[in-house]
């Protein structure tokens, strides 16, 4: 049996194939790829006119299988070109956009002879050009086969006959960058430029353990033995301007023999490649100190030490693409691709061609426009301290020059660094080492001072982590960043907006619109077996953020001189109109949590909590006497009037008892509309008149607590309120078991006592604050709210038969999606905001609320 011809091409790779009209190449495509992987001409030219042989439309044609193969490669899909392509002017095209895109041009060709080329297309009736086409594009074929390579091909596989083409075998390559498969835990480690010691210190703090061998041959004198799975992943320039770069490439090249590291490839250590290989290069930037160190090295190790750094890979993809290593970083169309240009910015960054002061290249910072998923992290470009910038960090800080060598944990996003034991060698650019270590605002919150139109604008959809694909109308957005602008606080405090809250289904009893019932059912459906039953404060919903100090606030923010905190409201507007008094109120709010050592307990200097702030009438003036109680009192002025005259038509026997009942009726319900809005509301003279009732901690630094349940906030909370009641109010609750009946009927009884009493009812929530059904997650809380109160949101007479028998057809499917929408955005923009993710980031899913919120769901529920 002949044996195989192998074909290699590179996983991502634009695969150009040659070869005259009968050559086989679509038969050839259809066997080895996909069918979408391959655009053919002849389809594009189809697609255009339904004739796929109108050469008249070959110059549309060819247009459309460009921008279809731009598309693609975008996407990161292998892209197989099924045209002709003998003449260079057609392949130069596609070796741009190979270029233009970074990946690798492969050429295949077909060389049949042009005898069997002939022949074919003789037998096909829709294709038969004639014998001197064939000749034609043959003699164009073989003119120009051996200048492939200078065109720009990295790969080029010649089939000779039909026997070659049937023979071959199509391997997949993956590319040398593609590490996706690793997820870590990683501990990336910036630039060593030869500091040894400084290297196995950081190591060791990091519990790597290091055995140092006698016999220096042995896995290039290191063993090193990994904690807990972990690797090692080297940010390049291991060498040049430290004591001792022989010594740092010996563990690194022990440690990537073993596979607890990795190392990508950095300037310095291209560049001693080039020397080690015979290139004439120039010796500076302290390679001459590399070039002594390996001098007393045998020579068997200074070749394995050539043959590593040469070997060197431009950058790493990790983790499903959610994390790049390279030694300068790598813009986002970079990511995972093949050619010079991704090896250059790896290595070198984005120059200007500019000098500097100092004789040095000016940069530019790619890292201010960088806008991708994936994290990255590089080095390259010394700094006084390693910062997020864009989902971003640059984590050389300056070892070599005086300043710390660095290392990042991932996923834990955590920094390990110790310090130089001396400036080793003295930097051409000053790098001050002291620099805004304490500085309050970080280059992240300095770069989100500036907020873009197009962050927040137009038809998004949303990705996070509880629900996927969340959709945002343009129009929606649009209405969005109108109140955003127009009313809201300063855009740095707006991490968060609550969900908007479900009722419960509607209530099967005659005389009850809403009851607890319902909402045990809906969990009970659902497999939950606990619930917890808070009771609700008829207040005004606030977000408060309150800091330890202004510091706290600066640094945690990128806010100064704004006070130590705020408190908005669920639309992002400020609660209080005056300045003063909302930070009188934090500063109360701030020594409660002094007195309970809260920052202590949790390790934060900073905190928001999810809270309703009393009286309603604090923030509902407008509406009180606008709505309700001119409605109040229009009622209790006209209908008493209205039953006395019915007596007496109905003591002349004009009209009937029943009317006179039912008026009566109306008069009585006028009465309890008025009291039911009048016991929230109480003037409000100082702070003493205000109470603030928390029920949930949202986030402090570093953490979110939506992974504890609603009863551990709650504990929590009660901590803090006992320090200063009753202007902090703890929320009662009863924890109820859905398996026992008694249980129900006693959080049943507690909630007609509580409505009973004016209050306006409970939430019921399942006990985790997250409660997840496969892909789906539950409502997070379903309100029951109490008979009289509802008189409040439906009017006075909702109770009357007729006006209950429609309330009672009232559909809540677009209120319970919207909810469910509404909370997973609030989770992930916290998520966001705690892992220091841009603020544009976070704003994509706040924005994504307010906008939400103008969808049409009837505002009564």
């Amino acid at each position: 049996m002949t044996e195989k011809t192998i074909i290699k091409i590179p996983e991502l790779s634009l695969v150009t194939l040659i070869g005259t009209s009968g050559s086989g190449k679509s038969t050839f495509a259809a066997q080895h790829f996909l069918p979408t992987e391959t655009i053919s001409s002849d389809f594009c030219r189809g697609l255009i006119t339904d004739d796929e042989n109108a050469l008249d439309a070959s110059k549309d044609a060819f247009e459309l299988v460009h921008f279809i193969a731009h598309k693609r490669l975008e996407r990161g899909k292998l892209t197989v070109i099924d045209a002709t392509n003998v003449q260079p002017y057609a392949r130069k095209s596609l070796i741009q956009i190979a270029r233009s895109q970074h990946v690798i041009p492969v050429a295949i060709v077909l060389n049949i002879p042009m005898r069997i080329c002939g022949e074919r297309n003789k037998n096909r009736a829709d294709r038969n050009f004639g014998f001197r086409v064939i000749k034609n594009q043959h003699l164009q074929l073989k003119q120009h086969l051996h200048q492939l390579k200078k065109e720009g091909f990295q790969r080029i596989y010649i089939l000779n006959s039909p026997e070659d083409v049937a023979n071959v075998d199509i391997v997949r390559e993956k590319l040398f960058s593609n590490k996706k498969e690793l997820t870590g835990p990683f501990d990336i480690i910036g630039d060593v430029h030869g500091c040894f010691s400084e290297l196995k210190a950081l190591l060791e703090n990091l519990g790597y353990q290091i055995t140092k061998h006698r016999n220096r041959d042995k896995n290039y004198g290191y063993s090193v033995q990994a904690p807990a799975n972990r690797m090692a992943v080297f940010v390049g320039d291991l060498v040049d301007r430290g004591p001792a770069s022989n010594e740092v490439l010996r563990l690194v090249m022990s440690m990537t023999a073993t596979g607890t590291g990795l190392c990508v490839a950095g300037n310095h250590d291209n560049k001693l490649a080039r020397k080690l290989n015979g290139s004439d290069v120039k010796i500076a930037h302290g390679l001459q100190q590399t070039l002594t160190q390996l001098s007393g090295e045998p020579p068997e190790f200074v070749e394995a030490a050539r043959r590593f750094v040469d070997g060197l890979i431009s950058h790493y993809v990790f983790d499903g693409g959610k994390l790049v290593v390279a030694h300068a970083g790598l813009r986002e169309e970079m990511h995972g691709r093949a050619s010079k240009a991704v090896r250059s910015f790896c290595m070198y960054g984005e120059t200007s061609g500019e000098i500097d002061e100092f004789g040095m290249p000016v940069r530019h910072n790619w890292a201010l426009d960088y806008k991708g998923r994936a994290m990255v992290v590089y080095g390259h470009t010394p700094v006084p301290q390693a910062e997020w910038l864009n989902n971003t960090i640059d984590i050389d800080t300056g070892c070599v020059f005086g300043g710390k060598l660095t290392a990042l944990r991932y996923p834990e996003r955590e920094l390990v660094e110790v310090p130089a034991k001396k400036m080793w060698s003295k930097p051409s650019r000053p790098l001050n080492i002291n620099q805004f270590t304490t500085a309050p605002v970080s280059a992240q919150q300095i770069h989100d001072d500036v907020l873009h139109l197009a962050d927040v604008t137009g038809k998004r959809l949303i990705n996070t982590r509880l629900r996927s694909n969340i959709l945002i109308p343009e129009e929606n957005s649009i209405a969005a960043l109108e109140a955003m602008s127009r009313f809201a606080v300063n855009p740095k405090w707006l991490i968060y907006l609550p969900p908007t809250m479900s009722p419960a289904e509607t209530s099967q009893l005659p005389d009850f619109l809403e009851h607890p019932k319902e909402a045990f059912e809906y969990f009970k459906k659902n497999g939950i077996t606990e619930v917890i039953c808070e009771k609700k404060h008829m207040g005004s919903r606030a977000i408060v953020i309150v800091g330890k100090n202004e510091t706290a606030i600066a640094r945690a923010f990128g806010i100064q001189q704004e006070g130590i905190g705020t408190i908005y409201t669920r639309t992002g507007r400020a609660f209080f109109n005056q300045k003063a008094v909302e930070q009188a109120f934090l500063e109360r709010l701030q020594e409660a949590l002094n007195h309970s050592r809260f920052w202590e307990k949790f390790d934060s200097d900073w905190v928001i909590l999810d809270c309703e702030l009393m009286p309603w009438s604090a923030k509902a003036q407008a509406l009180l006497k606008d709505q309700y109680a001119a409605v109040g009192a229009a009622a209790r002025g006209a209908l008493p009037e209205v039953v006395e005259a019915l007596k007496l038509a109905a003591n002349r026997g004009i009209v009937t008892p029943e009317t006179v009942d039912l008026y009566s009726e109306k008069k009585q319900m006028a009465t309890d509309f008025t009291k039911a809005y009048q016991q929230y509301c109480w003037e409000v003279d100082s702070l003493a008149d205000y109470q603030l009732a928390p029920f949930h901690i949202l986030a402090t630094e570093g953490k979110t607590w939506t992974d504890e349940n609603h009863l551990w906030h709650l504990k929590q909370i009660a901590e803090i309120c006992q320090t200063d009641s009753p202007f902090l109010l703890a929320t009662d609750y009863k924890i109820v078991d859905l398996l026992d009946d008694n249980s129900e009927v006693a959080a049943i009884d507690w909630w007609l006592d509580l409505t009973a009493k004016g209050g306006e009812g409970m939430v019921v929530k399942p006990l985790n604050f997250i409660e997840q059904q496969e892909q789906n997650i539950l409502q997070p809380a379903i309100k029951s709210r109490g008979r009289e109160y509802l008189r409040i949101i439906y009017g006075a007479e909702y109770t009357l038969p007729e006006n209950m028998q429609l309330l009672k057809k009232r559909g809540l499917g677009k209120k319970r999606s919207l909810a469910i929408r509404e909370f997973a955005l609030g989770v992930e923009a916290l998520e966001r905001f705690v892992r220091r993710e841009p603020l544009r980031r976070v704003h994509e899913c706040v924005f994504g609320i307010l906008a939400l919120e103008s969808e049409g769901v009837d505002p009564r529920l």
